[in-house]
């Protein structure tokens, strides 16, 4: 699994004083869990957030963004964000912040 590991220690740094986080392997990176829901993915030097579903459609229209097609189809509340809309600490703040704002209403996977 190849992913940048830099960009998954910014991940880690910025998730640092999160409870309940939790690391795992999947996605061809690396996934961080919250609260047993996956919140924040680093895939090769992308990263892939969860996010409101509402937000989606109009988020993967930007630049440096694209929705997360999985079997053929969009998976609404999943987006991909390319490192050019990342390089800054505000611009990457921002996006962690989304993924954490949605994680309390985000659904457990998890039986």
């Amino acid at each position: 699994m190849a992913y940048d590991i830099k960009l998954a220690d910014r991940v880690r740094e910025a998730l640092a004083d999160t409870p309940n986080v939790e690391e795992k392997k999947m996605f061809r990176g690396v996934t961080f869990m919250v609260n047993d829901k996956m919140c924040i993915s680093v895939s090769g030097d992308e990263l892939m957030l969860r996010l409101d579903p509402e937000m989606t459609g109009q988020l993967a229209e930007e630049n440096g963004t694209r929705p997360m097609i999985h079997g053929g189809r969009h998976m609404k509340g999943f987006i991909y964000i390319s490192a050019e809309r990342f390089r800054n600490k505000k611009d990457f703040d921002y996006w962690v912040k989304l993924a954490l704002d949605y994680n309390p209403k985000a659904k457990s996977s998890k039986k």
